[in-house]
């Protein structure tokens, strides 16, 4: 057996060796490849690399001669006509490089241990001609709702990462919250940093490890503090007892929109996390600040609209519905979903 030269296709762009070779070559060991790689077997246009190494389309990768009879094979992925179908019907707008998804309450993004079903899991039954599933570009907490962006291939999914990392793009959160925020219209700016209280138990069978931090207001200089900031706008209320905010994040922290609305004294409705506790804290015991019977007790929290430029130019612009739950409360306070936003319609 000879050695084979394999070249970065356009899909392949920007992916890390490592990767690259298990998409390639599943049955590779992990050892087997960083040995291969030390020793100068692999090269990268004639150069020796790393497994770090990230690729470029065009360019020619020598791969050894593989003894992999003893190597365990990868299991082969399910597709699951189920998967594709919940997929399709989640689709808010497709084109031929990307997909946006409306997430729905309680569907986990990404897997955790012993977790069966998820959106990362469910993509792998749209393959392309090639096999290539489709690549999740951001994330979104399990039970909050909304538009999720999803490229078609690795190499768009790296060009609109790059332009998440630019802060071009534009997200438009719609949240219900406990009470009314004085002032009407601010900015949240905040150090955050994983909560010296943080649950550590272990993760239950279907948990996502993400579902059990939580985060805390730090200050500059704290290990592991980093800036957050937020736009939020009051769009109507039901005064005293519930807010609708329209919420813009500049950074994208974990559980920021949660931690920032805490933070200010009027938690997101229906937040086991964030929630203010009775005991600890008089505005959440004050009568006038109960939430009313028949709300449900889910997280009112949504990605309401999506704004970035498309990488085949021009404007991705796509916008999500309430979700059953919000829907439901936006009619028992009477707030109509086509009031004007004072954040959505604030200039850039």
């Amino acid at each position: 057996m000879s050695a084979q030269t394999f070249q970065v296709t356009e899909d392949e762009d920007g992916l890390r060796l490592d990767r690259w070779f298990k998409r390639r070559i599943p049955s590779l060991s992990l050892s087997h490849l960083n040995k291969i790689v030390r020793t100068g077997q692999v090269r990268v246009d004639g150069a020796r690399v790393k497994t770090a190494t990230r690729l470029a389309e065009g360019q020619n990768v020598r791969v050894p001669p593989l003894n992999l009879e003893a190597a365990p094979v990868a299991p082969a992925v399910r597709i699951s006509a189920e998967d594709a179908r919940d997929i399709r019907n989640m689709v808010l707008y497709e084109d031929k490089d990307l997909m946006v998804l409306n997430k729905p309450f309680g569907l986990a993004v990404q897997g955790g241990s012993g977790m069966k079903r998820h959106i990362d899991g469910m993509l792998a039954s749209l393959p392309n001609e090639r096999g290539d599933r489709p690549v999740l570009v951001h994330r979104l907490d399990r039970d909050t709702c909304g538009v999720l962006l999803v490229a078609k291939t690795r190499k768009v999914a790296a060009e609109l990462g790059e332009i998440f990392r630019s802060r071009e793009a534009r997200k438009i959160y719609w949240a219900l919250v406990e009470g009314v925020p004085k002032p009407a219209q601010g900015k949240i700016s905040l150090f955050l940093a994983k909560g010296e209280g943080m649950d550590v138990r272990p993760v239950r069978p279907g948990e996502d490890r993400a579902a059990l931090e939580k985060m805390r207001v730090a200050k500059h200089g704290d290990e592991d503090a980093r800036h957050s900031v937020t736009y939020y706008a009051t769009v109507d209320s039901f005064a005293p007892r519930v807010a609708w905010l329209s919420m813009k994040p500049i950074t994208g922290r974990t559980h920021q929109l949660r931690a920032h609305a805490e933070a200010i004294g009027h938690p997101i409705v229906g937040d086991p996390k964030y929630g203010l506790k009775p005991k600890t804290d008089p505005r959440r015991s004050d009568p006038m600040r109960a939430i009313p019977e028949g709300v449900e007790k889910k997280l009112h929290l949504l990605a309401r609209r999506l704004v970035l430029p498309h990488p085949r130019g021009g404007i991705l612009d796509v916008t999500a519905p309430l979700p059953p739950h919000m829907a439901k409360s936006f009619e028992l306070f009477g707030f109509d979903a086509k009031r004007y936003d004072p954040i959505e319609g604030a200039p850039e």
